[in-house]
């Protein structure tokens, strides 16, 4: 990067996905916070999903945002862990951040760390100034249109559900406990016989519910309070 200070360096420990502990060629020691970029934290607790466009702030976002700092810290480690890389620091950008971390740019093979975690939808871009800001928004508006990395969240269904409707028995005088009564064949003084009925239970229920004691149609042949045993 035109401008900014570059030095060699070797990653001696990833603390997670854009925090990385690194040793200079000439022995120095420091810690450097990727600038520009911002993964999810890997702590529960400190995790903000308002702070990522388009990601509700419930506990399911959450969780899914949790996750997803946890394959950052991953990737991160397999990218970048013992391996020799080039430290560039931001012209226009503030050298070191709030905690007195090196925020710089960090190049594997002339390729971006910071710019690679954008387009795999490893992480946002942090709010602040510096040089490559434009590219960066760019980046991460087509991970988020193509639903890229931590993006690619769907937010539960929050629509009440439609109840099955259920049959009601037809009310009237007679309790027929919702089986459906047959149309009778037969006449006024005699309007069903067991022929009229699907089976024996409805026989039973139509004849406990209509006059056992007299039977008026004839369903109990042999007077044991079972209608209809033929069926």
């Amino acid at each position: 990067m035109s401008g900014g200070e570059a030095r060699q360096a070797t990653v001696t420990r990833v603390i997670d996905g854009d925090t990385m502990e690194v040793e200079f060629a000439d022995g120095e020691t420091d810690t450097v916070r990727l600038i520009g970029v911002d993964t999810p934290e890997t702590t529960l607790d400190d995790i903000s999903a308002e702070e990522y466009e388009g990601i509700p702030d419930t506990q399911a976002a959450r969780d899914h945002l949790y996750n997803w700092g946890q394959q950052a810290s991953e990737f991160a480690t397999d990218e970048l862990d013992g391996q020799q890389v080039r430290i560039v620091t931001d012209p226009e950008g503030d050298r070191r951040g709030s905690f007195g971390r090196l925020l710089a740019y960090i190049y594997t093979d002339d390729r971006n760390f910071n710019r690679q975690l954008l387009e795999q939808g490893y992480a946002r871009v942090y709010d602040s100034s510096f040089s490559l800001r434009e590219n960066f928004d760019s980046i991460e508006s087509q991970a988020r249109s193509n639903n890229v990395g931590l993006w690619d969240f769907d937010a539960p269904s929050t629509a009440t559900p439609t109840p099955t409707p259920t049959s009601t028995p037809d009310s009237g005088d007679s309790d027929d406990g919702g089986l459906e009564t047959p149309t009778p064949s037969g006449g006024a003084s005699d309007p069903y016989d067991c022929s009229d009925f699907e089976s024996g239970e409805v026989a039973q229920q139509w004849f406990e519910n209509n006059n056992p004691d007299e039977d008026p149609a004839g369903l109990d042949s042999d007077g044991d309070g079972q209608a209809c045993e033929s069926l």
